[in-house]
């Protein structure tokens, strides 16, 4: 009963593996150009080109469309054209090679020292100090009785007089 239940159950995951392959659908130009960079220099996905007529929007596009002709699969169009373009074509890096993973890895790095940076600031302001008041006095005690004494004779220590 046992064995039963276990070849039934890779006969079904065996049927959904074979139903899922097949349902991966064929590359297109508007998929394939979902994930490489236009090099006219605007810095925008191929699909999403700025640019009316751009030569090398077209140029790549029939370079897909070429690819997909010949049968290619995704990986291996995207594979001729790092061949043909350099590794600038692809929208996203690959995650190999220390560059690339670095390329990954560096915005969530910087977010984080950020956000810490920011803790640190705020809580270095809202940390109790001296105030002012509390600090000590830079004024000759002499030189400040003589200053109160003038203003006392001079009458402009008076309140309501004015």
């Amino acid at each position: 009963m046992r064995s039963k239940l276990v070849v039934a159950t890779l006969g079904v995951m065996l049927f959904a593996a074979v139903v899922v392959r097949g349902q991966e659908s064929a590359p297109t130009v508007q998929s394939v150009g979902e994930k490489v960079m236009c090099l006219c220099g605007c810095v925008a996905i191929l699909n999403q080109c700025p640019h009316q007529g751009c030569s090398t929007h077209e140029e790549v596009n029939g370079v897909i469309a070429g690819l997909i002709a010949e049968g290619k699969s995704e990986p291996e169009i995207l594979e001729a054209l790092t061949a043909r373009y350099g590794m600038k074509i692809l929208a996203a890096p690959p995650a190999k090679g220390f560059v690339n993973i670095a390329g990954w890895a560096l915005p969530g790095v910087g977010l984080i020292l950020g956000l810490l940076a920011v803790i640190f600031i705020v809580r270095r302001w809202r940390r109790p100090g001296k105030s002012p008041a509390a600090a000590p006095s830079m004024v000759d005690p002499k030189v400040l009785a003589a200053l109160e004494a003038e203003i006392k004779s001079s009458g402009l220590g008076t309140r309501g007089s004015g």
